[in-house]
């Protein structure tokens, strides 16, 4: 027989696995690393408009949540480490083993891809900036001069800059900090712990890891869901884990928002007892980044949530719907709007330009109160002194 998993309580049990129903009490370096792992990975994206996207969903889950620690864990303990899942992120360096079949696949991919850009001498490239990393350790893109370096995006990097890239990527090189927002590249094994640098793991052991731990992480999810989660594994690889792994599972029916049909997933067999108990979040009135994991699935907030949520910072502007970087609204154990506001640092202002709330959300006192006691906290930590709310925020 198949699980079946109420929309409330499908709410509330993504929201604990996602961290968002923890205390907010005192968070240590430890406790701080301890959420970090509970939670995967955290994005890292150089967008400040009100703060940087990993330092806002930290302190989205405890407001306690201080800067330094997280860069102590990075750059001097080594507890955590820069790389990609379904984008750059946080990772605790406890699975750096696990990224080692990254590493490897990487190699395949990019070699010939990024050789296409900068067909003459790649491969000089690549050899000169190891050993210029390896002799003189901590370098940045800027440290290298190019002759001539192309104006554009990422995909017009000059070649130092690329092969520093391809490095990291390939698990030769570590970024061992940042200055500002620029990455700080040194080798692998000179940042990562040699605990866990030493680490190794076989294909079926790695494949079994990031199945379980993402399963762990969602709660409950389909083959897609769990492959989605680290960005490690193709659909195929997780369908093919589902099906070894039968006996490990049972099926559960997840109510959507919309009162349609309910949705198959896997959960790990007697999850039922530890969903039932699972805390509910707290009622209070939060402000999340774009880049929340609890977002990081569009299509499984709207099922979960009934909440169509997209980034519009590559949309022009002309058609965008809402704005250039909206941040939505949680209320207990729901999505009930969306605000448009920038941290005007030189003014000491967080200004507010347009709140939307979405249909049957009241834009009452109490809500309004406590929206007001949100970005007062969230301008506290962003660094600006008081909210601002300009002429037609409410729409009016």
């Amino acid at each position: 027989m198949s699980l079946h998993l109420s929309n409330v309580d499908a709410r509330r049990i993504f929201l604990a696995k996602q961290g968002l129903s923890r205390p907010r009490g005192p968070l240590t370096k430890a406790g701080l690393l301890e959420l970090i792992t509970d939670l995967g990975f955290v994005q890292v994206d150089s967008i400040a408009t009100v703060e940087r996207a990993h330092h806002h969903i930290l302190f989205a889950r405890n407001p306690n949540y201080r800067r330094e620690q997280l860069s102590r864990l990075i750059e001097k303990d080594g507890e955590l480490f820069e790389h990609w899942t379904h984008d750059a992120s946080i990772i605790p360096s406890a699975f750096f083993p696990y990224w080692k079949h990254r590493f490897a696949r990487s190699r395949e991919t990019l070699a010939a891809r990024w050789r296409q850009w900068h067909e003459n001498g790649f491969e000089t490239y690549i050899d000169h900036v190891f050993e210029r990393v390896k002799t003189e350790g901590r370098l940045m893109a800027r440290d290298f001069e190019a002759e001539k370096r192309p104006p554009g995006g990422w995909w017009n990097w000059h070649p130092e800059k690329t092969a520093l890239e391809y490095h990291w990527r390939t698990g030769n090189f570590a970024i061992a900090g940042r200055e500002g927002f620029q990455k700080v590249y040194d080798l692998a094994e000179r940042v990562i712990p040699a605990r866990y640098y030493a680490g190794e793991v076989s294909r079926e052991e790695f494949v079994d890891w990031a199945c379980t731990s993402a399963l762990e992480r969602l709660g409950f999810a389909t083959h897609g869901e769990i492959a989605a989660f680290w960005g490690l594994l193709t659909p195929d690889e997780a369908r093919a884990w589902v099906a070894a792994n039968a006996r490990r599972l049972e099926p559960v029916l997840i109510a959507p928002a919309d009162g349609t049909r309910p949705r198959a997933s896997h959960a790990f067999k007697g999850s039922g007892d530890a969903f039932a108990a699972l805390p509910a979040p707290p009622p209070r009135l939060r402000v999340l980044n774009p880049f929340d994991p609890l977002l990081r699935d569009r299509n499984r907030t709207e099922r979960l949530f009934g909440f169509n949520y997209r980034i519009e910072v590559f949309v022009p502007a002309e058609k965008r719907v809402w704005g250039y970087y909206v941040f939505p609204l949680l209320e207990g154990d729901r999505l009930v709007g969306r605000i448009d506001m920038k941290a005007d640092r030189k003014a000491g202002t967080l200004d507010v330009r347009r709140l939307w709330l979405e249909k049957g959300v009241r834009a009452s006192k109490a809500r309004l109160a406590a929206l007001d006691t949100e970005l007062a906290r969230l301008g506290t930590f962003a660094g600006v002194e008081r909210t601002v709310y300009l002429d037609g925020w409410l729409g009016e």
